[in-house]
């Protein structure tokens, strides 16, 4: 199935179970496969299915494993090989393919933020806060009040540590939880999407923390070694909570 307005270059092959959604770009040579281990004359009795959502753009020569979806104005960079679904407007490279970057997300720099007049906001309702902190022969202690610094009563706590770099944590919105994230060491680049703009964000001086309301989508890349991200949360876990369909929180949100 190939939609409105799809750009195919040539030297593309498309197969039984390829689906192209509107204004999808895929670049010269790109390689879809149907069947992740081909023998010869032995078919299987279902092809799988690679979806490549609308605005998704992929590059010259790259490669896209089978039963794969690609999401809503992706980008894979040309030459890369796809092995596992790739969110929403994010760009994925290399072999095997992994996330490097926020698309369509006006770049922030934490450190270069003016804290003077208290919280820098990123969007409505998404603040960038300045925790305090102290230098230590031993370290930086990085002082949470509870009460003064986290401004709702949180029932969760949770600590993401030594993320790799090359991963994408998150990538999800919550309908109620709201989420103070602290970063306690290391760099990290974290997004925030309202369905109207995004913004991607280098947190890299420990102290650094971002509000997140309910309603936005984000999510957290390019990790530094050593990086840990510490969670307070308004609500408990629960999946009913959480969207992880990119198309199913513009529905919801986008105004």
């Amino acid at each position: 199935m190939i939609g409105d307005r799809v750009t195919i270059k040539s030297g593309v092959q498309l197969w039984d179970g390829i689906r192209l959604e509107d204004d999808v770009f895929v670049g010269p040579n790109a390689t879809f496969s149907n069947d992740r281990y081909p023998r010869s004359k032995i078919y299987p009795a279902e092809y799988l299915k690679t979806v490549v959502r609308r605005g998704a753009s992929i590059g010259a020569n790259a490669t896209i494993l089978p039963g794969l979806t690609i999401g809503e104005r992706a980008l894979v960079a040309a030459g890369s090989v796809v092995t596992r679904d790739v969110p929403a407007r994010v760009l994925v490279q290399g072999n095997p393919a992994r996330p490097s970057a926020f698309l369509d997300a006006d770049p922030v720099d934490a450190s270069a933020c003016d804290f003077s007049e208290g919280p820098f906001e990123l969007l409505p309702g998404v603040e960038l806060h300045r925790l305090a902190q102290n230098i230590e022969p031993v370290g930086t202690p990085v002082a949470i009040e509870l009460a003064r610094t986290v401004p709702f009563a949180a029932q969760r706590f949770f600590a993401l540590i030594g993320a790799p770099n090359g991963v994408l944590i998150g990538d999800q919105a919550y309908i109620r939880c709201i989420q103070f994230v602290v970063l306690l060491s290391g760099a990290v680049t974290a997004l925030v999407d309202n369905a109207r703009k995004r913004r991607a964000v280098r947190l890299a001086a420990p102290g650094t923390a971002i509000l997140i309301p309910a309603g936005t989508w984000g999510g957290y890349l390019a990790f530094a070694p050593g990086t840990t991200l510490g969670v307070f949360a308004s609500e408990p876990d629960s999946p009913a909570d959480c969207i992880r369909d990119y198309r199913e929180f513009l529905t919801r949100f986008e105004a």
